[in-house]
């Protein structure tokens, strides 16, 4: 079976170190486990650098040293991705303040990944969001592109189905 290709976008990254939401950190961490075992190769974009580099001296350096222990393809957003994100916004999916989630969606897009990883459910992670992106890449020609949070990529989506 082929390794899927996973976009991170920065809230995954960030919930690596996120003492005041132990439970995420938790599901991040055993996604990161399957990063590292090279289970999904890994895609993030200069935009996912430039939000880490924004962040306290600590916090950047723990999430750097998280980033030091994968392999990952660096992506950078030019004006293909810029292009399909604005799609984002022309057809209503998402707002204007909701750009930079546009693009990190457009970098998965246009990197052809088979699923972007987030844990922003009100942006990313939700039904609308879902159902734009199935109509964007297949009025662009792109494959579809799959949205999860961690625990549906760890198994522990389903915990409660016993």
């Amino acid at each position: 079976m082929e390794k899927l290709t996973i976009y991170l976008d920065s809230s995954v990254v960030s919930l690596l170190d996120q003492k005041d939401s132990l439970e995420r950190m938790k599901y991040t961490h055993k996604l990161w486990t399957k990063i590292k075992a090279g289970e999904f190769e890994v895609v993030i974009s200069d935009m996912v650098i430039a939000e880490i580099d924004a962040c306290e001296n600590s916090k950047r350096d723990i999430l750097y040293s998280y980033l030091a222990q994968i392999d990952y393809t660096i992506v950078e957003v030019d004006a293909k991705i810029l292009d399909i994100a604005r799609r984002f916004i022309d057809l209503g999916i998402l707002k204007q303040n909701s750009l930079d989630d546009c693009r990190h969606i457009a970098a998965a897009i246009v990197s052809k990944c088979d699923a972007i990883v987030s844990w922003n459910f009100k942006h990313i992670v939700n039904h609308k969001t879902i159902n734009g992106v199935r109509i964007i890449t297949t009025r662009e020609g792109y494959p579809n592109l799959l949205i999860y949070a961690p625990p549906m990529l760890t198994g522990d989506d389903d915990e409660d189905d016993a």
